[in-house]
C-alpha cells in the first residue's frame, strides 16, 4: 500500500510542494515565487496561468527529490490562499481576467453601498462572514461586470468560478471535476454554513449564476484524480481546504477552545468552537473549520491582512534588509521599547477593524531612529495584531487559552515568538513540522487514503518543538499595546 501523501500548498506569494510520511514527516519539498500585480491602489492581482505552471513545476520537483515512484504516493492534499477568486473558460481551462487575490480591495465602494442597503446582517446570519472586499461573492461580481461578455457567457454556461484549490482541481484532472470543499466554499459569501448548499438568497443578491459555481464536497473526499501525463502517474486528490482551516488540522486543534495562529502572508487565528456556529460580537468570522463525513467543526477567525508581507516590504519595498532572517538580529539589538510603532494597513485593516480605506504609518519617529527600529517595529505589527484578535475572542466570551499553537514561516523567529508571547501574556508553542498548513492537508487526504483510522490518530503525530512562556511585566505589556492601539486609531478612515 502506498504510504507518502503530496501536499500542494498554493500560497500568496508563492506555490510549494512537500511530500509527507504517513508518519507526517516531511520528505521532500519545493517552492517557487511568482509576482504580484499591483494595477490600481488597493488592487492586487495573480496570473492564473502563472499559479497553475508554478504549481505543476513544484509538484514534479518535490516527487523528483524524494526519489519515489509516483504511484507510491497514496493521494494529493490541495490546500490555497483563500478568497482569491478566478474565472475560466469552461472548454479551454483558460483564465478569462488575472486572479483577483483576498487582499484586493476594489470592490470597497459596492460593499459600502450593500451594507447601506441594510444587507450585511442578513449576509452574516447566513455565512458567518462581514460584507467585505476580502471574500469571493463582490470580486466574483466584478469580473461578471467589467470583462467584456463574461456576463453573457456566464448565463450561457460557457464559464466556471473557483477560488485556486477548484482551479488547480480542475487542471490536475484535465477539465475533468470542477469541486471544492465547504471550508473554501464558506469563504465566498454565497455557502450557507447552516445548510452547507449555495444559497439561493445570497446569488440573487450579487447577480450570480448557479452555473458557475461548482460541487462541494466534505475536506476529506473523492475529489477526482490526476492525468497521468501531469505527474507520471494518476494520482487520487483525496483532501482539501483552504490554507487556515488546513493549518488548523495540521495543528490538532479538535476540540472545542483550541486556538491556532498562522504566520504567512497575512496572520489566521481560528478557535475551534466545536459543533455549533458561534456568533462574533466583536466582528470576528464564523466559518467552518472542517468537514468529515458530513459533520461540520466551526470556528471562529480573526484575518490579518499583513503579517509576514509586512517583512517582504521591509526587504523589497524599502529595501532596509536583505533577507528575513536578518530581522531576528536587528531586533535583538533594539529590544522591545523602541518607540517606533508600524501599522501595516497597505491593503486596509481586517480583523477586528474591517477598516478597507486604512493605509499603513510609521509612527513614533525621532532623530535616532535607524533601520533596525524600522524593522523591529514590523515584527512588533503582527504581535501588536494577533493580540487585537485575541482581545476580540475574550470579548466575546472565550476563556483564555492554555496555549496558542503557531505556525508560518515567521515562527521560526525566536525574537518574533517570545515577544508574541509577551504581549499576549500566554505561552507560544511551536511544533515540530512547522509546515501546518500542507501537513494538514496531507493529513485530510490521509484520512481518505485510510493511512489514519481518525483524529485522534492525526492529533498524535503533533509534537512540540518550542515553549515560549511570557516573561514580560503586565503594566510594561500594556503600555506597549496602548501605544499601538494610538497608532492604529491615528490610520483609520475618517479620523
Amino acid at each position: 500500500m502506498a504510504q507518502y501523501l503530496l501536499a500542494i500548498d498554493q500560497g500568496t506569494t508563492s506555490s510549494r510542494a512537500i511530500v509527507f510520511s504517513a508518519q507526517g514527516l516531511p520528505v521532500a519539498r519545493a517552492q517557487q515565487e511568482f509576482k504580484q500585480y499591483f494595477p490600481k491602489d488597493g488592487w492586487v492581482e495573480h496570473d492564473g496561468e502563472e499559479i497553475w505552471l508554478t504549481t505543476l513545476k513544484v509538484c514534479r520537483e518535490a516527487i523528483e527529490q524524494s526519489g519515489l515512484n509516483p504511484a507510491e504516493i497514496a493521494a494529493i492534499g490541495i490546500t490555497n490562499q483563500r478568497e482569491t477568486t478566478l474565472v475560466w473558460d469552461a472548454a479551454t481551462g483558460t483564465p478569462i481576467h488575472p486572479a483577483i487575490v483576498w487582499q484586493d480591495r476594489r470592490t470597497a465602494d459596492y460593499c459600502t453601498e450593500l451594507k447601506s442597503a441594510g444587507h450585511e446582517s442578513d449576509v452574516a446570519n447566513r455565512t458567518g462572514l462581514l460584507i467585505d472586499p476580502y471574500f469571493s461573492a463582490t470580486k466574483l461580481r466584478w469580473i461578471l461586470e467589467n470583462v467584456p461578455g463574461a456576463r453573457a457567457r456566464a448565463e450561457r454556461g460557457e464559464l466556471r468560478f473557483g477560488t485556486v484549490d477548484c482551479f488547480l482541481l480542475w487542471r490536475l484532472t484535465g477539465g475533468k471535476v470542477h469541486r471544492t470543499d465547504a471550508t473554501n466554499a464558506s469563504r465566498t459569501l454565497l455557502f450557507n454554513i447552516h445548510s452547507q448548499q449555495w444559497d439561493a438568497e445570497l446569488l440573487r443578491l450579487f447577480d450570480i449564476p448557479a452555473s458557475l459555481l461548482p460541487e462541494v464536497l466534505d475536506c476529506a473526499a473523492e475529489f477526482g484524480a490526476t492525468d497521468a501525463a501531469l505527474l507520471g502517474a494518476s494520482i487520487p486528490v483525496l483532501g482539501m481546504a483552504g490554507d487556515q482551516q488546513a493549518a488548523l488540522v495540521g495543528q490538532a486543534c479538535f476540540q472545542p477552545g483550541m486556538v491556532k495562529s498562522t504566520y504567512g502572508t497575512g496572520c489566521f487565528m481560528i478557535q475551534n468552537t466545536g459543533e455549533r456556529p458561534v456568533t462574533s460580537r466583536n466582528r470576528l468570522l464564523t466559518t467552518v473549520g472542517y468537514r468529515l463525513n458530513g459533520k461540520v467543526s466551526y470556528a471562529v477567525e480573526g484575518s490579518i491582512f499583513v503579517a509576514g508581507a509586512a517583512v517582504q516590504w521591509l526587504r523589497d519595498g524599502i529595501k532596509l534588509i536583505s533577507h528575513a532572517r536578518d530581522t531576528e538580529a536587528l531586533a535583538e539589538q533594539t529590544g522591545d521599547a523602541c518607540g517606533v510603532y508600524l501599522v501595516p494597513a497597505f491593503t486596509g485593516l481586517g480583523a477586528p477593524y474591517w477598516d478597507p480605506r486604512a493605509r499603513g504609518a510609521i509612527f513614533g519617529l525621532t532623530r535616532d531612529t535607524g533601520i533596525k527600529e524600522i524593522v523591529t517595529a514590523g515584527l512588533q505589527s503582527v504581535c501588536y495584531q494577533t493580540r487585537d484578535l485575541l482581545e476580540a475572542m475574550a470579548q466575546d466570551g472565550a476563556a483564555a487559552p492554555s496555549a496558542l499553537r503557531v505556525d508560518g514561516g515567521m515562527v521560526e523567529n525566536n525574537w518574533v515568538m517570545q515577544f508574541l508571547s509577551d504581549i499576549l501574556g500566554v505561552p507560544v508553542e511551536r511544533p515540530e513540522v512547522t509546515e501546518t498548513t500542507a501537513l494538514g492537508v496531507a493529513y485530510l487526504a490521509g484520512l481518505q487514503a485510510g493511512l489514519y483510522r481518525d483524529l485522534d490518530e492525526v492529533a498524535s503525530h503533533w509534537h512540540r518543538q518550542q515553549r515560549f512562556a511570557p516573561r514580560m511585566a503586565d503594566d510594561h505589556r500594556n503600555k506597549l499595546y496602548d501605544g499601538w492601539l494610538d497608532a492604529v486609531q491615528r490610520v483609520r478612515s475618517g479620523t
